[in-house]
């Protein structure tokens, strides 16, 4: 090992969306801070925040049925929606800030505006959509919603979807036209690109082994220089790991107790995207349906239009994979070594509750193209085999902790886990992340840093002017918001633009 010995205030592990907005805003809140920054990868955002390995959907709740669920009585609870809704609205007002300050800029590569819409088939379905339409559409979070079980108005919308349809079948959408296709890799390599201007120090090709508590009450962690191969030793007074799935081994490796009992199981998720510029171009937007029965939250089935390097993508899926590596790039061994004395019952416990999720990843590990071409079809009837290819994307970790409901349920969201002091935090969990980044860090930094939270809110709220707001509450004030983040973001002139073209 190095006898180099540094020290810093802040460390970083893994240079992802979630760092990076970490980083961001805690430049902005004590710029004397120093903050060290240690990624395995070559480069920023190659993991989980790649353009390729997630959606790319800004995730406000516009078209994803699963965050509206169904009542007994048949009403739709919207809490959820409202919610990922508000937190969206932070990460946009907190975009437009750094576009405002000239710490961002062309925002275009990374957010570009892209109808959202809900799809069903079948008489029940197109009942339900209808109920969440009224009770999301009258809530000015929504505003502009519409819906539409006329099959005329729909292959307005949506005529890649409604060509070679029966005139009988029972389908319905709603569409909002306020969605995002958002680039959160393009995104992340522009925050570490500001981070380094303001002697953020990033070491790429850093590899963190191990963290321990040292007898002062700082983290130490032994980090190899995957170039050289030396180990190097550093200290800090407060450590994030957000290493995507990577961060559930090294939150063990902390021994913090709040790391006990907690496991993870990875779902690898594969796309399929179409190479034909012509069914590409007849398609504008990210359209979602429901998953099927035993399915992953994060399984829903999705048509989506996707901005990649400024080219037009259309992609289809996602399909569940399995992989026991909790990283694209990671290790064979990643999840039977995540399996400890502490939270093996927990996992075990998981496996015996979720039968139906083993028998649903199995069968879609099963499928051949042509099977993904029938469910490919579900959406597109048309389809024709060879104007698509199948992709890898990203490996997700699936939280799995001991709760009110049970031992070993399986969370379908991401959570922040601290220690008691505040002085370390991981990030676990999927869907939604990227786009609840700035909430999330949000409330990290108030659980960690209570101590400034008071003396840093006046800079929050320049940053974040609904910040302590409820925007369901406020419709004024959440209009005004949009309008501006919209204008700074560039919105409204890329949609008048796409108007135009269309």
């Amino acid at each position: 090992m190095s006898n180099r010995h540094n020290s810093t205030d802040v460390i970083l592990i893994g240079a992802g969306i979630m760092s990076a907005t970490l980083g961001a805003m805690l430049k902005e809140l004590v710029p004397e801070w120093k903050i060290t920054v240690f990624e395995k990868l070559a480069t920023a955002g190659e993991e989980s925040s790649n353009e390729w390995n997630n959606a790319g959907t800004g995730h406000a709740a516009l078209c994803e049925l699963n965050y509206t669920d169904e009542k007994p009585d048949g009403t739709v609870d919207i809490s959820k929606a409202i919610k990922i809704n508000e937190q969206f609205q932070v990460s946009k007002q907190f975009w437009s800030y750094l576009v405002n300050s000239k710490q961002l800029n062309n925002p275009q590569d990374f957010i570009v505006p892209l109808p959202h819409m809900s799809m069903v088939q079948g008489k029940n379905n197109v009942a339900f959509l209808k109920r969440r339409f009224d009770a999301l559409s009258s809530n000015p979070l929504f505003q502009g919603m519409e819906f539409s079980d006329d099959p005329e108005k729909l292959s307005e919308w949506i005529p890649l979807i409604m060509e070679g349809r029966s005139k009988n079948e029972q389908i319905a959408a709603t569409r909002i036209e306020s969605g995002t296709d958002v680039n959160f890799g393009a995104l992340t390599r522009k925050l570490f690109d500001s981070l380094k201007t303001k002697q953020v120090d990033i070491k790429y090709k850093h590899s963190v082994d191990n963290i321990t508590r040292t007898r002062e009450g700082l983290w130490e962690l032994k980090v190899r220089n995957l170039d050289s191969g030396e180990l190097e030793r550093h200290t800090a007074k407060f450590v994030f790991i957000g290493g995507g799935g990577g961060s559930l081994p090294l939150l063990q490796k902390s021994g913090i107790p709040e790391g006990r009992n907690i496991g993870g199981f990875p779902v690898s998720g594969l796309f399929m995207v179409c190479k034909n510029p012509e069914v590409i171009e007849q398609h504008h937007a990210k359209v979602y349906g429901k998953a099927p029965v035993g399915a992953p939250p994060m399984s829903v089935p999705h048509l989506d239009t996707r901005y990649i390097d400024n080219k037009k993508s259309l992609l289809f899926g996602p399909f569940a994979g399995f992989s026991p590596k909790f990283l694209k790039t990671g290790s064979m061994f990643d999840l039977i070594g995540s399996v400890k004395p502490n939270n093996v019952v927990t996992m075990l416990a998981a496996g015996a509750k979720n039968v139906s999720l083993t028998k649903y990843l199995i069968q879609q590990v099963m499928l051949s193209k042509e099977k993904r071409m029938e469910e490919l079809r579900q959406f597109v009837p048309n389809a024709k085999s060879e104007d698509w290819d199948l992709v890898v994307a990203g490996q997700r970790v699936q939280v799995i902790k001991d709760t009110d409901a049970g031992k070993g349920t399986l969370q379908f969201g991401t959570e922040v886990v601290s220690d008691a002091d505040g002085t370390i935090a991981a990030l676990l969990g999927a869907s939604p992340g990227a786009s609840t980044a700035v909430s999330v860090m949000l409330e990290l930094i108030k659980k960690c840093f209570p101590e400034h939270v008071k003396e840093w809110e006046p800079k929050i709220k320049e940053m974040i002017p609904s910040y302590g707001v409820s925007l369901v509450k406020q419709p004024e004030l959440s209009r005004q918001i949009q309008q501006a983040t919209s204008r700074t973001l560039g919105l409204d002139e890329a949609a008048a633009l796409q108007t135009s073209h269309s």
